[in-house]
């Protein structure tokens, strides 16, 4: 696919801002475009970004009904009522569960969790599941990362005397549970001022909220930051406000104090000793967490974020493993047969979205493949498979800009059940609805979504030259992490490059790229992973532009910055869209 750049161009009132930032903080032109672009304007504000603190963070009772979820709980634990926590299988409902269990295990002796099954009980709560609470005789079940639409089963607990305190993120509906509590800052009576938070960062507030209503340390929450950063990164939430404040102490928490579960996840995972990041999160730890309720059950997740014993912990962490090859390999298969079908349908190459279905598709990685196929067709896709009989479920997954979950809704009086995000979303639907679901979700996506939106786009904050990457810039960039969804790492330009001396071919079967590249006055070195064919091209002189983000190479104990090339461009026909 051919994809375009869009490089930010500061208006001139925001470039004279960037000229003075430059002066008052005594760094390059390039440095304060960095904060610029992330809506530092002063060095007030810079100061506060550059060292997040938890006091940024907003008043949690600020959150629709919180009062009412504070009081609740508090009288649970007054009477050591039986509590059930309550998530959704994924790693923001598996770390949610896990947060709150931690919190509340020294002050409840009743206290219980559940994790619904994928495939026998399907998303959010569940009839099983609220049975459950009632055999276990709970008064109390505190749902998190789900719930928003739950009306049948919070009246089905309503009647059989079980209280709900509901933590969900996701869009409400038109009618909100009569639940005792409905936290969701996406509730258009919710005052919060971030809508951004995980259903992991929403369980985060009401035990926030209760530890300070208690009158106990809140400083117990620093170690279960860790667990909330996983869901950040997983859930693929925007690192701004409080999120970049969570993820900056849950990955400090992480990296020099991890929980049992994660330190030995990280040790199968081949990571021991590494400093993780949000991206280590999000590529290689959560979906070792997701694996867990995609092949097996999601409650085992949950045991080994709460373990506390290094060989309970250990053990679990391996079976973790287990799974998460066995999901490579239904992913793997799913995602071939599902290009198999789109390349044999004639029609394929028009269409505006992808909708494929098989019943033989494992129903825990239709989501993982639905992201694969967006990489060769670029466009909002949807993989669904067999549930229950007669119906057929699925996930969504969208393109950059594109709201995926206005599409669905406009189709909802086709769909038995459905929720999600402007970018992630599933469905449930009678498989007779099937084809005229494809139809008319084509029919809107068409008329809706914007030529340019069908590309994919690299967004480049700064077209630069390589005497601008001076250790001073690149400290910069540092103090900028973590980085993830609306806080990016800083992507650059530079046009007219040539080869300098050592651009060749590595890897396995050549397949990738080493840079040597000189725009005539200084030389850099970069890695370009699939993009060995450039080779011959730049060694024969021909100029390059190269998008491109910085990081820091270690070799031999010595340590520069290098390209982590993205794209490459022949310099007489690269055309970029100014933003």
């Amino acid at each position: 696919m051919n994809t375009q750049w869009k490089t930010w161009l500061p208006a001139p009132q925001t470039l004279a801002i960037c000229t003075t930032l430059a002066e008052q903080l005594n760094i390059s032109l390039p440095s304060a475009k960095l904060l610029a672009y992330r809506g530092i304007t002063s060095p007030k504000a810079a100061r506060e970004y550059i060292r997040p603190s938890l006091e940024q963070q907003h008043d949690p009772m600020r959150m629709r009904d919180m009062d009412k979820a504070v009081e609740r709980l508090s009288r649970a634990v007054r009477n050591q009522e039986r509590v059930l926590i309550y998530g959704d299988y994924d790693v923001d409902g598996t770390t949610a569960v896990a947060l709150v269990y931690r919190i509340l295990r020294p002050y409840l002796n009743n206290l219980l969790y559940y994790i619904p099954d994928r495939y026998t009980e399907g998303y959010g709560i569940s009839f099983k599941g609220v049975d459950y609470a009632i055999e276990q005789q709970c008064s109390l079940v505190i749902a998190l990362d789900c719930g928003i639409k739950e009306m049948d089963k919070v009246e089905y607990a309503n009647n059989n005397h079980i209280d709900f305190i509901i933590c969900d993120h996701h869009t409400p509906g038109d009618t909100i549970p009569d639940a005792v509590a409905v936290l969701n800052m996406q509730r258009k009576d919710c005052p919060y001022p971030y809508k951004g938070l995980s259903g992991c960062g929403v369980g985060y507030k009401l035990m926030l909220a209760w530890l300070r209503h208690e009158g106990r340390d809140e400083r117990q929450l620093l170690p279960v930051l860790q667990l909330l950063a996983m869901s950040i990164a997983s859930d693929i939430m925007p690192i701004t406000d409080e999120n970049r404040i969570f993820a900056y102490f849950g990955l400090k928490e992480m990296n020099e104090r991890p929980l049992m579960g994660i330190k030995c996840l990280t040790e199968v995972a081949g990571m021991a000793g590494q400093k993780i990041t949000m991206l280590d999160l999000q590529y290689k730890i959560g979906p070792r967490i997701n694996a867990s309720g995609r092949i097996y059950s999601g409650a085992e997740a949950v045991a080994l974020l709460i373990t506390d014993d290094e060989a309970e912990a250990l053990q679990k962490a391996e079976d973790i493993n287990k799974y998460n090859k066995e999901r490579q390999d239904f992913q793997k298969e799913v995602a071939d047969e599902a290009l198999q079908m789109l390349a044999e349908d004639p029609c394929n190459a028009q269409r505006r979205t992808t909708v494929v279905y098989s019943p033989a598709w494992n129903k825990g990685v239709v989501g993982i493949a639905a992201s694969r196929l967006i990489e060769t067709y670029y466009r909002p896709t949807i993989v669904l498979t067999a549930s229950d009989e007669g119906f057929i479920s699925g996930s969504a997954r969208s393109v950059a800009g594109y709201n995926i979950y206005d599409a669905i809704d406009s189709c909802r009086d086709l769909l038995t059940h459905f929720g999600g995000h402007a970018f992630a979303a599933g469905v449930t639907m009678p498989l007779q609805h099937l084809e005229e679901f494809k139809r008319r979700l084509e029919d809107y996506v068409a008329r809706t979504i914007q030529p340019q939106q069908l590309r994919p786009t690299i967004n480049v904050e700064q077209e630069i030259s390589f005497e601008d990457i001076t250790p001073q810039f690149y400290n910069v960039i540092k103090h900028l992490e973590p980085f993830g969804p609306d806080n990016p790492r800083p992507v650059f330009v530079t046009r007219h490059l040539i080869n300098n001396r050592y651009t060749r071919k590595i890897g396995k079967d050549n397949v990738h790229l080493h840079l040597d590249l000189t725009d005539t006055r200084l030389a850099m070195e970069g890695i370009a992973f699939n993009k060995g064919d450039w080779a011959p091209y730049i060694q024969n002189g021909n100029p390059v532009d190269v998008c491109y983000t910085i990081e820091e190479n270690t070799y031999n104990n010595r340590t520069t910055l290098q390209m982590r090339v993205l794209d490459l461009k022949e310099t007489s026909s690269s055309k970029d869209n100014p933003v």
